[in-house]
């Protein structure tokens, strides 16, 4: 893998009677109309009736609309500082006499306030201290129950509101209830019902935990089976005022819809919106744990799960760390070069944290500051603001996620400021600094004006490789290139390929046909009549490619189902709609998914593990890794012919293959699933020569257990259409440049399909219609040797992805204008499943 860069319905039928002229009386004519019409109103008002009888009295329960509807739970939390309150251990114990007492007078207090407001005391229930923690500080939360009659009167219920009386009766019971409570400050946010936990119930998933240095675990219920549904569990957790406490999930896999089932955690006793760490859902790899820290000595952790469909749960780990350790960040740099992050990077920063750094280099010089990871997500922030968290250089905000950022700075120094708020955390980032000579600030490389480094070949090429297109700029065509509107040279083979490669489609303006032609995918001009005649006119089958013929009417471009019907509908299979009679289009779709909920990783290449479950290593004899394969089912793997017929019979022999699903590293193989080759099938038509009909098929010799890591990949049906411009994958453990050996981690590369005509323009004719090309014509990212027999796949919006095609050949290894062939899947699809039945 080379990654440098990476009118009318015709159903009523009127009388028809025949008469002479002496019949045709005008008076009878209108008599019969005003009937019709009379008759016409009486089917409307029945229609009318039956509709209403049937949603409203439906099921003769008598019930109207209004009363299906559902009422509504309302729930506010947050807590409240106590003045002049002693803060006593036995506090901490939710069945202690001091606890019980505290929050009985609390609990009246809150009452006794809402009672006064007489829009919130008609619809009060309860309140609920839930915790007090060193301050002395009472967490709470206070719910409202809402009948739908007054369902209208909703948005009233408001945290303005709720807050508006709480504080208001906070100031009257200073000044007329020398007795109350005192309570210095009081918040409300509206909370989900859901985490309305009452920590004295005996039935309640409710735990209370203490973190010290000694690591310690918890987990969800029912771990590692599964999870019960309807879930409402809590743990508080506390540690030493001077401490914080850290908690990681070295396995999480929670049903993967944040809506139903989720893992919510706040760095506070109370679930108070405005003290969320965060909210997460999904299955997340090893590799990419979950770990937070909070930034107090408390923190509180909800379960929630509402699907039907249970996973296994989580595996927390918590332990307390020192503040000071936790929060330990900036200072004065004054090295030539080094690393700058965020606090616990690449954990999950701690919320309410400042840091400052000051970096100083020799006089005469400058600071660049590249940044290899910047995420700081967070919910309804404008990136272009960054009001919440962010990085500050220069005067300048950052955050949100970017792929690449690099600065420098105007003299020998650079302050970098991070701030993270009370809430929504994320992994931060990490920068490299170097200083640099302003008069040659990227030796033997082109100079972006933000200062990035790059190739110098990569100049005036047609991409945006600085990010600026500062390299772009003030660029002279070549007379193999076409100039933009905007300015830009781009590749005269691209214009009219009907991919927008300029970005001002200046390239595809002068491409329309005649009024009375089809424009095929290609940019080919042909008559109208070619569209839908059940012929493939285009070479790219675009005009066969979307019809809607009559029902039953096949052809190789539509959908045949089993039962023999075809679907004219563009990708029918696994898009998650019924488009069959018999549903076979959606019946084989347990394929293309990736259980792993994956973070998009800023600088590098390398693979997740588990980020392409499909992906398989072949291991020739004793010689390691040779090709690549893909899963298709739990006994069969689809690979490249030419791996196997070779000058050497050798390579034909099954017994001198192993296979490995669910590898990441070569050189590590826990939770790899080892198998041999029973069977090797090469496309008997395989040419040697030109690489056509490249594929092979391979019986392993015990099926697969399918996994977190081992997943099988979605085949494409033969009408299936993988446009051209769009986005794909290729992975590989194949030579990072050309002439290198193989990788040791698993890369992957983000290359583009390539329209068939620029394909056959660049490789000069040797590409046949069961190839297609993909890459970067640029160069820099393609496929490489050990790369081969390795899967191209690409993702649909129905969720699924689809191995578009097989890693076959090339001129070199991510050179410009010579992209990689692929063996085209569709077009061996009907032999895949006559030989294997899959």
């Amino acid at each position: 893998m080379y990654s440098a860069r990476y009118g009318n319905d015709g159903s009523h039928h009127e009388r028809i009677d025949f008469v002479t002229g002496k019949e045709k009386v005008p008076s009878k004519k209108k008599t019969a109309i005003i009937i019709g019409v009379l008759v016409a109103a009486l089917v409307v008002a029945a229609v009318v009736a039956f509709l209403i009888w049937f949603f409203v009295f439906k099921d003769g329960s008598g019930l109207t609309l209004s009363y299906r509807r559902e009422p509504s739970v309302k729930v506010f939390s947050g807590h409240m500082m106590l003045v002049d309150e002693p803060y006593d251990q036995k506090l901490e114990d939710t069945s202690s006499t001091e606890f019980t007492d505290l929050a009985r007078k609390l609990e009246a207090q809150l009452e006794s306030n809402y009672q006064k407001d007489d829009f919130l005391q008609k619809y009060y229930t309860k309140s609920v201290i839930t915790a007090f923690s060193e301050g002395v500080i009472a967490y709470y939360w206070s719910q409202f129950d809402v009948p739908v009659d007054d369902l209208e009167r909703l948005p009233e219920l408001s945290e303005e509101r709720v807050l508006e009386v709480l504080e208001a009766g906070i100031k009257e019971s200073r000044a007329i209830q020398p007795t109350a409570i005192k309570i210095r400050e009081i918040t409300a946010s509206d909370t989900d019902a859901r985490m309305a936990r009452n920590p004295g119930a005996p039935d309640e998933c409710f735990s209370t935990l203490e973190a010290t240095e000694n690591e310690q675990e918890f987990t969800s219920p029912g771990y590692p089976t599964a999870y019960p549904a309807k879930s409402r569990c809590q743990w508080q957790i506390r540690a030493f005022e001077s401490d914080v406490i850290s908690v990681s999930f070295p396995f999480f896999n929670i049903e993967d819809d944040c809506k139903d089932d989720f893992v919510a955690i706040y760095d506070s006793l109370s679930p108070d919106d405005s003290q969320t760490i965060t909210e997460k859902c999904g299955q997340r790899p090893p590799t990419n744990p979950l770990a937070v820290v909070s930034s107090g000595n408390i923190m509180l952790i909800n379960l929630i799960t509402d699907t039907d469909v249970q996973q296994p749960g989580f595996l927390a780990v918590y332990k307390a760390i020192p503040k000071s350790v936790a929060k330990k960040c900036g200072g004065v740099l004054t090295d030539n070069k080094g690393v700058i992050q965020s606090p616990q990077h690449p954990s999950f920063y701690p919320p309410a944290t400042d840091c400052k750094w000051t970096i100083e280099v020799p006089s005469g010089q400058k600071v660049r500051l590249k940044f290899t990871m910047f995420r700081m997500k967070e919910p309804g922030v404008d990136v272009r603001q960054c009001h919440k968290d962010y990085v500050e250089v220069m005067g300048v905000k950052y955050c949100g996620e970017m792929t690449s950022l690099t600065l420098t700075s105007s003299t020998n120094d650079l302050t970098v400021l991070f701030h993270s708020d009370e809430s929504y955390t994320d992994k931060g980032f990490k920068a490299e600094y170097s200083a640099f000579d302003p008069k040659n600030p990227c030796p033997n490389e082109f100079a972006c004006v933000s200062d990035k480094c790059i190739s110098p070949k990569l100049k005036c090429d047609g991409w945006n490789d600085c990010g600026d297109m500062s390299d772009e700029k003030d660029c002279s065509c070549t007379k193999d290139q076409f100039l933009c509107g905007n300015g830009l040279c781009k590749p005269k083979i691209w214009v009219c390929d009907r991919v927008n490669d300029c970005g001002d489609g200046s390239d595809e303006k002068s491409c329309s046909c005649g009024a009375n032609e089809w424009r095929c995918g290609n940019g080919m001009c042909l008559s109208q009549d070619v569209v839908c005649n059940g012929k493939q006119d285009c070479t790219d089958g675009s005009d066969e490619a979307s019809c809607t013929t009559a029902p039953g009417v096949c052809s190789e471009f539509t959908f045949k189902c089993k039962s023999g019907d075809c679907v004219n509908k563009v990708n029918a299979e696994c898009d998650l709609v019924n488009d069959c009679s018999d549903g076979s289009d959606e019946d084989i779709c347990n394929c293309g998914t990736r259980p792993y909920k994956l973070n998009r990783i800023v600088g590098g290449q390398n693979a997740e593990l588990g980020e392409w479950p499909w992906q398989v290593s072949l291991h020739f004899q004793t010689s390691g890794h040779a090709c690549g394969a893909s899963i298709l089912s739990p006994k069969w793997i689809l690979s490249a012919a030419h791996c196997f017929v070779t000058n050497s019979p050798d390579n034909l022999i099954a017994a001198n293959w192993l296979s490995y699903s669910g590898m990441q590293d070569q050189y590590k193989h826990v939770g790899v699933a080892k198998r041999a080759i029973r069977n090797i099938i090469p496309h008997p038509n395989y040419n040697r020569m030109t690489f056509d009909y490249d594929i092979a098929l391979l019986e392993l010799s015990e099926p697969l257990e399918f996994t977190n890591t081992i997943q099988p990949i979605c085949l494409p049906s033969s009408s299936h259409v993988f446009p051209a411009g769009i986005g794909c994958w290729v992975t590989g453990w194949g030579a990072m440049r050309e002439g290198a050996g193989a990788a040791q981690l698993l890369q992957k590369a983000s290359v583009k399909i390539i329209n068939d005509s620029v394909c056959n323009t660049v490789t000069e004719g040797q590409v046949t219609s069961r190839m297609l090309c993909s890459g970067v014509l640029a160069g820099g990212i393609d496929a490489c040797q050990g790369d081969s027999g390795g899967p191209l796949v690409c993702f649909e919006e129905s969720g699924k992805w689809f191995q578009a095609g097989i890693v076959s050949w090339g001129e070199g290894c991510a050179r410009r204008m010579k992209p990689g062939v692929y063996s085209r899947v569709t077009k061996f699809r009907e032999w895949i499943r006559k030989e294997i039945n899959v």
